[in-house]
């Protein structure tokens, strides 16, 4: 007598944890920070994290990355892009490099 009102239990709890799973409804896709900072084949230099400066531009690694992202944290966003050229280790050529992919917005 006890096995079948055991199993007539489970059956229950599983059958409620399979309806209360299909009843949520879906979660509203986020947006991607990476969106907000990259849009189309550009760069925000005035909201990109280090991570998606690293990984967006050519010949930035981590420590550049976080050397502008430091840079614009105590200086202010950036105005110009050439103002890149203040920050340490970011010199003509690696600017020139990532021109045409970067924005102020």
């Amino acid at each position: 007598m006890r096995i079948p009102s055991l199993a007539s239990l489970l059956f229950v709890i599983l059958a409620s944890v399979s309806i209360a799973a299909n009843a949520a409804p879906p979660a509203a896709p986020q947006p991607s920070t990476s969106a907000m900072v990259v849009q189309g084949d550009k760069v925000s230099l005035n909201k990109a994290d280090a991570e998606t400066l690293q990984r967006e531009l050519a010949g930035i690694g981590l420590a550049k990355a976080q050397a502008i992202v430091a840079h614009r944290d105590a200086n202010g966003p950036f105005s110009s892009v050439d103002e890149l050229l203040e920050v340490k280790g970011i010199g003509k050529s690696l600017l020139d490099k990532n021109r045409e992919k970067l924005a102020l917005e």
